[in-house]
């Protein structure tokens, strides 16, 4: 049986890509437990959470205008 939209009778698999998002956070929690796990807390003296307010909006919109510019 095809693949809806292919056209063809030979069904075509797909390569499907991981989702970047879950990816990144599942890296970052890995290596925040295994800096847990060394005893290795980072030093988080001089974080200013403003920073990651603004990166995450930085990013938000980049995603946003990408999203814009696909193609359907």
């Amino acid at each position: 049986m095809a693949e809806p939209g292919t056209g063809s009778g030979d069904p075509v698999r797909q390569r499907r890509m991981p989702d970047l998002f879950t990816l990144v956070a599942g890296l970052v929690s890995l290596g925040i437990a295994g800096s847990g796990f060394l005893g290795q807390s980072p030093d988080l003296q001089s974080f200013d959470p403003r920073w990651l307010l603004a990166g995450g909006a930085v990013v938000l919109g980049l995603v946003l205008l990408l999203a814009s510019l696909r193609r359907r």
